[in-house]
């Protein structure tokens, strides 16, 4: 005889295949997953949708991208109601499912069937129990879903084909996977800038290294790499106009974190570029990746300019191909 608390446990189990099991091949293979990058289908009713906790997942997962003058949605978030969350709907990458339930729980379950594929489960007796497991675990999901848009694009330059690395491992000590559509700009052994036309603008690619005093002058880290950088954009990086050439916005503060690369100590600086005596601007990426068996610094700097259309998914394609970097002997 059914009980009321078995019919719930069955709901859970149907709900589970249907989301685990929705990119299952009819050869019982995975298949791949589909959807544009930095996309994430969550299923909630359109009651919660268009409450608390709706506003709860837009205030983290589709907060402004931090950088950008025009702002931009970290992740573009769809909603679907369970009933119509069917068909190709469910092969997305990223899928988030939001219910009322008599157990708080939090779950995460990764290429279950699809590959890749993320789906995080998140129930509650109540909706105070919903936001605060949304605000325990967003930061987590986040870092989840960045990951696997990185390795997504990263295997998307990896069918679009592959510059070759014998000169970056050469020259910098690196092989990195960088797409073809990235042409040489500018290389002469100590300095490489590669180029990719898109519309209304360009994605930009530098590598180059420095002394270790280049950046570690009194400590002062971050006003030496915007010391750096401005010399390097004076020496290589002009615009169309004589006198023109690539300084850091000072208007706009670069931020800059300690990391790690590769288990090497780096910095990683990010802001804003503009153009000297010119109107040009943009978004940059700086890793300043200390070297010791080369006794140097690493510089890889990807930058983009592109006044009228959206930066973020520029921004992860820099970032795929910056990440892909690994060091050679």
């Amino acid at each position: 005889m059914l009980t009321a608390k078995n019919i719930k446990i069955y709901g859970a189990a149907i709900v589970a295949l249907l989301l685990f099991g929705a990119c299952q091949g009819t050869d019982g293979a995975a298949d791949a997953s589909q959807g544009n990058l930095n996309e994430i289908s969550i299923i909630v009713s359109d009651v919660m949708w268009n409450g608390e906790v709706g506003d709860s997942l837009r205030k983290k997962l589709a907060a402004p991208v931090e950088g950008l003058v025009q702002e931009e949605p970290l992740f573009t978030l769809n909603q679907y109601r369970e009933e119509t969350f069917t068909g190709d709907v469910r092969n997305g990458r990223n899928i988030i499912y939001i219910k009322k339930d008599d157990e708080r729980t939090y779950g995460f379950r990764q290429n279950s069937y699809c590959k890749p594929q993320n789906v995080f489960t998140i129930s509650g007796k109540s909706t105070t129990d919903l936001l605060d497991l949304i605000s325990l675990h967003g930061d987590e999901i986040i870092r989840s879903i960045k990951k696997t848009e990185i390795a997504e694009t990263q295997q998307r330059n990896k069918t679009e084909g592959l510059r070759d690395t014998l000169a970056f491992a050469k020259n910098y000590g690196v092989k990195i996977n960088v797409p073809l559509s990235y042409k040489r700009a500018l290389s002469n052994g100590s300095f490489t800038w590669l180029k990719k036309e898109i519309r209304g603008g360009n994605t930009n690619l530098l590598m180059y290294t420095v002394p270790y005093e280049t950046l570690e002058h009194n400590r002062d880290f971050i006003n030496n790499i915007i010391k750096m950088r401005d010399s390097i954009g004076s020496k290589y990086i002009h615009g169309k106009e004589p006198g023109t050439y690539m300084v850091t916005e000072v208007s706009y503060m670069p931020s800059m974190f300690t990391t790690s690369f590769n288990d090497k100590r780096a910095f990683e600086t990010r802001g804003n570029w503009e153009m000297s005596h010119d109107f040009m601007k943009g978004v940059f990426m700086n890793y300043a990746i200390r070297n010791d068996e080369r006794h140097c610094y690493l510089i890889i700097e990807g930058f983009i300019y592109s006044p009228s259309a959206p930066k973020r998914d520029l921004i992860m394609e820099l970032e795929s191909i910056i990440e892909s970097a690994t060091f050679v002997k």
